[in-house]
């Protein structure tokens, strides 16, 4: 997002925390109905049209997401939607993806209020890790002509009571309504949310064999002093890795393989 967008989405993000910060809240339901509300918006184009017209006055737009929704959801959402429209957007599609992004928060501040929040993100990363080396997985729950509700089976029977609920319903919703986005994509900035929830990036690392507690502590402390922020470390093990590890943050990638080491020389002899 830019400019207009970005504002509003962070004036958007203090508000959710306000709300969430109440007892009488409840983070979940909040998020279903956030859901319902990016899904009517993805479809309904005229509309997102509307509410996002700079030529509207924010008050106008606000009083339509009122008429409109009032009966359909609980206040707390109406008036956080209210709030949503009543900011100007670079483009009406925008608006979505900050649904979209709020409702994923929602449910993961449900998670971190529970004491889950852990445990949501090593399940997010988990199973992003299956459906990589699972073509036919991955080619079910990106199949186009699959019905919702055939999905949806799906990924019960693959997480239901084998992970939080939480986890569940993200990745539920990611899948049955992905808007474009490649599920892997999608997974990724779900694990970059639960992180955001505890001010901490999140490093992949990629070993030969498993890291002991003491390895990871070390990791995460140098990684903390290197970024200058807590680091969440999401562990995966690749036998292709001859030693050492090989450590993603974001784009960044620090390597410190055997296996690259020693192609790195092979280009530098060839060279």
């Amino acid at each position: 997002m830019n400019g207009a967008s970005r504002e509003a989405l962070a004036a958007a993000r203090e508000r959710l925390d306000a709300l969430t910060d109440s007892t009488s809240v409840d983070a979940g339901s909040l998020a279903d109905e956030l859901a319902s509300v990016t899904a009517l918006l993805h479809r309904e184009v005229g509309l997102r049209r509307v509410l996002t017209d700079p030529a509207q006055s924010g008050e106008a737009k606000a009083q339509l997401v009122q008429r409109l929704l009032g009966t359909q959801v609980s206040g707390t959402t109406a008036d956080l939607v209210s709030g949503l429209v009543r900011s100007r957007w670079s483009q009406s599609r925008d608006l979505v993806d900050a649904l979209e992004e709020l409702a994923d928060t929602a449910d993961l501040t449900a998670a971190e209020k529970n004491g889950t929040l852990d445990d949501v993100e090593d399940e997010l990363f988990r199973f992003g890790r299956i459906v990589s080396s699972s073509t036919e997985l991955r080619a079910a729950l990106t199949d186009r002509k699959a019905t919702v509700a055939a999905k949806g089976a799906l990924l019960r029977s693959l997480l239901g009571g084998r992970a939080q609920p939480v986890t569940e319903r993200l990745v539920t919703r990611l899948v049955t309504a992905a808007r474009g986005r490649s599920l892997e994509t999608g997974l990724e900035s779900l694990s970059k949310l639960a992180a955001e929830r505890r001010n901490r990036m999140v490093a992949v690392v990629t070993s030969a064999v498993p890291l002991s507690d003491p390895q990871k502590q070390r990791l995460g402390a140098a990684l903390a002093k290197l970024y200058g922020r807590p680091m969440h470390l999401n562990l995966d093990v690749d036998p292709a890795v001859l030693g050492g590890i090989q450590v993603r943050v974001g784009d960044e990638v620090i390597n410190g393989s055997i296996a690259d080491r020693l192609e790195n020389a092979g280009r530098r002899l060839a060279g």
